[in-house]
């Protein structure tokens, strides 16, 4: 392996820290992770605007990764009819009926 040493500004140094901690991993460990994807994968076109704002978003923090486990959920698919078979075992009003009952009809 080969050591190197980079001079970066203050507020990447803070970006790169930031990703760490909230990957719970070290700074070095993460700055190789990014070079290492970023060298390793194919050039691509320009990034989309999904990406970009992906990017921002997780730039700032805001950006939260699924578990495996709601990943797998929210790639789930479910049939009508095992909803309303759900919402029939639960029985009780439709939410659309509490809300009507305790802001009053409309006029």
């Amino acid at each position: 392996m080969t050591t190197i040493s980079l001079e970066i500004s203050p507020e990447l140094y803070r970006r790169l820290r930031a990703e760490a901690d909230r990957l719970g991993r070290p700074v070095a460990d993460v700055a190789k992770q990014l070079l290492t994807e970023r060298l390793t994968s194919p050039p691509s076109a320009a990034p989309t605007d999904r990406e970009k704002a992906r990017e921002t978003l997780r730039a700032a923090g805001l950006l939260a990764e699924l578990s495996p486990g709601l990943r797998a959920w929210a790639n789930s698919t479910v049939r009508l009819e095992d909803v309303e078979a759900s919402f029939a075992r639960v029985g009780g009003q439709p939410l659309s009926e509490i809300v009507i009952e305790q802001r009053g009809r409309k006029e």
